[in-house]
């Protein structure tokens, strides 16, 4: 029998008030990849971050055996010495500094103590090419990439040190379908190669595609270890969700309500020959002439690859917060608005849930109840200062009807987990009571149970009569969820495809048409 490469035995990790890991194993073999499963709040990033030294050894018990030998990594730093690389979730990237630089921060490509910027800028671009972002120039700035690309920017920094155990947290959640691919067919090379993998992810149709066995977690412990790899009969993503929730989930999306108002249909947003200009880059056109309409009680996806111009588009029509305007209209209901500031946008009856809600939707560092109510709190003001007890019990009914699992509203956003991050995000802008609602990846790094509270919370909205825009990376969800779905490609609409007629091999055709045809 081969050697361990990796075993954890036996964890167990507190916070203050919280057992955040209780007993927790795991074996991982050499040239495995080995999948970790859990519902959000499960104790995944917190058993990496034990294993990766994030949490010294001192402040968890249990044992870590490393290529056979005990371990007692004291940081991050140490662990990586040893040949563990991990890429979190969050994102640990520096957005003044160059791609290059980023890759190479700490592990410079010096002779003698001085950086060497050729073999800097040559080996970045080698690492480029080999994770997809080969058009990139190694001197772009970060903060000058979209998200999806700074994740692979992170892929392309774990490949440049010497890797014998490599940690990916959630490595998909940024990327479109193709780019997972390419992803998922390098985790394959890594194997090939004898390089050992745990790979986090919500994603089960990937885990099914590359792991070797899963562990499930729930409630931070170890459910079981299934074998995935030459299993049979196939494991499923059916059992697989068994285990992580501990029960059966039977649908994964929720039935569609419809909206009965005398009103339903009526067009609620139009977007007209709306084109915006790259930030930096002027000549560079990044949403061309885009057209659309979103109905009343209407759920209207967006689908495209990366850099399709999504997210731009979105973030230029709320409040102009992307891009340099160029031309183009919003109406909402029939009648033209100025959205030329995110104030605008909000005062008009439009809100945007955006795809980084780290960075742009949350106050981190404050709490559950200020976050929620931020956006509205003129609807809290009494005699001109916010209205606390209102405001508490605004919070408290969003924490109930939303299921947002904290002890108390009180509770800092930070340390909440993904899943209810979000739906403190989505009760802000509830509470807000907008007509449009612009939802950029709404799910990202949500497990399969938060994610179908997440989809009841935008049929509710629909069923009100809200009008939903719904911008996702992944196909399953804008089917399972849209009325109807337009397609993007290089900042142009290129299909409007109703969800009758919806496949996922559709939406393809027309993500990639106008990629086909320059090609």
């Amino acid at each position: 029998m081969t050697a361990a490469v990796l075993e954890m035995r036996s964890i167990t990790k507190t916070f203050p008030g919280v057992t955040a890991l209780a007993d927790v194993s795991l074996t991982v073999a050499p040239g495995e990849i080995h999948a970790v499963c859990g519902e959000n709040g499960a104790g995944k990033s917190t058993l990496m971050k034990v294993l990766s030294g994030v949490h010294p050894h001192g402040s968890y018990e249990g044992e870590i055996l490393f290529e056979g030998e005990p371990c007692a990594f004291k940081d991050i730093g140490a662990s990586e010495e040893r040949g563990i690389v991990i890429i979190h979730q969050e994102l640990a990237l520096v957005p003044y500094l160059s791609i290059a630089e980023n890759i190479f921060l700490g592990n410079e490509q010096a002779r003698r103590g001085v950086i060497s910027w050729n073999e800097t800028l040559r080996s970045a671009a080698a690492l480029l090419k080999r994770v997809g972002l080969g058009a990139e120039k190694p001197q772009t700035r970060i903060a000058d990439i979209g998200v999806g690309k700074q994740q692979l920017v992170e892929i392309a920094k774990a490949l440049s040190k010497k890797v014998k155990l490599l940690i990916l947290d959630e490595p998909t959640a940024a990327l479109n379908d193709e780019d997972s691919r390419k992803l998922l067919d390098l985790i394959r090379e890594f194997r090939d190669q004898g390089i050992a993998c745990i790979l986090i992810s919500h994603k089960l149709n990937e885990i099914r595609q590359v792991a070797d066995s899963v562990t499930i977690l729930r409630d931070g412990r170890t459910i079981e270890t299934l074998a995935v790899r030459g299993a049979e009969p196939a494991l499923s993503e059916d059992r697989i969700i068994r285990g992580m929730v501990g029960r059966d989930l039977d649908h994964r999306f929720p039935e569609r309500s419809h909206y009965r108002g005398e009103d339903a249909g009526t067009v609620a947003l139009a977007v007209e020959g709306w084109t915006v200009r790259h930030p930096i880059d002027h000549e560079r056109t990044v949403v061309d002439d885009v057209s659309i309409e979103v109905g009343r009680g209407e759920i209207v996806g967006i689908a495209g690859l990366m850099g399709a111009g999504r997210t731009e588009l979105a973030m230029s029509v709320f409040g102009r917060s992307y891009g340099r305007y160029e031309s183009g209209t919003v109406r909402v209901d029939g009648r033209e608005v100025d959205t030329r500031t995110v104030p605008d946008a909000v005062r008009h009856g439009i809100a945007y849930v955006t795809e980084d809600r780290k960075t742009y939707g949350l106050n981190l560092i404050d709490n559950v109840m200020r976050n929620i109510t931020l956006p509205s709190l003129p609807k809290l003001r009494r005699r001109g200062a916010v209205d606390e007890h209102e405001e508490r019990r605004v919070a408290e009914g969003f924490r109930t009807s939303m299921n947002i699992k904290t002890p108390t509203v009180f509770e800092t956003v930070g340390r909440l987990s993904g899943g209810n991050q979000q739906k403190v995000v989505l009760g802000k802008w509830i509470h807000a009571d907008p007509e449009v609602l612009i939802l950029d990846e709404p799910t990202r790094g949500i497990d399969v149970g938060a994610k179908y509270e997440i989809y009841t919370v935008i049929d509710q909205l629909a069923a009100r009569g809200k009008a939903i825009v719904f911008i996702s990376s992944e196909l399953p969800e804008l089917l399972g969820m849209c009325d109807r779905i337009y397609t993007m490609t290089a900042g142009r609409l290129t299909g409007e495809v109703p969800r009758a007629e919806a496949t996922q091999e559709v939406l393809m055709r027309h993500m990639t048409t106008h990629v086909r045809n320059e090609g």
